[in-house]
């Protein structure tokens, strides 16, 4: 009884191999930098253009140290996790549960800066800090993927 509930079980899961896990990992980290990059551009723009380059070399710049320092260990980790996995497995395992709750709370607090009284240029520089830094951390995942499909690894 229990092979046939747990067979049951598998046919639902939305089981794939590792390759579709880096993709949808590099995918997710390059999608929400694209998307926190454009609110960015889009309260720099109104600026004056002495202005909106100075606050957007700033959060390019903070970007490079929240890539290098923080996010390309977050990588690291999820691909040392992904990596040695063999067959097919859950589609949401590209990331630990406990980062689905962190994206959560980060989702609520960019919400509440979003509607804060915070000067939008300035709020630009975290938001272009932070998006920029997930675009060129989720570089490594497509190089891995890359590798992957390869045979590299």
């Amino acid at each position: 009884m229990t092979t046939r509930k747990s067979t049951k079980q598998e046919k639902w899961k939305p089981g794939v191999p590792k390759q579709w896990l880096l993709l949808l990992a590099g995918l997710l980290w390059f999608g929400v930098g694209c998307m926190l990059d454009g609110f960015a551009g889009s309260w720099l723009k109104t600026e004056a253009l002495g202005k909106a380059a100075l606050l957007a070399a700033l959060g390019f710049a903070c970007a490079l140290i929240i890539h290098h320092f923080g996010f390309l260990r977050i990588v690291d980790k999820n691909l040392a996790r992904i990596l040695p996995m063999q067959g097919k497995r859950c589609v949401f395992s590209f990331m630990p549960f406990k980062s689905y709750i962190l994206i959560l709370i980060m989702s609520l607090m960019g919400a509440a800066l979003r509607h804060s009284a915070l000067p939008r240029p300035y709020l630009a520089v975290l938001y272009m800090a932070i998006g920029t830094a997930l675009i060129l951390s989720s570089i490594r995942y497509f190089r891995t993927l890359i590798k992957s499909v390869r045979g590299c690894i």
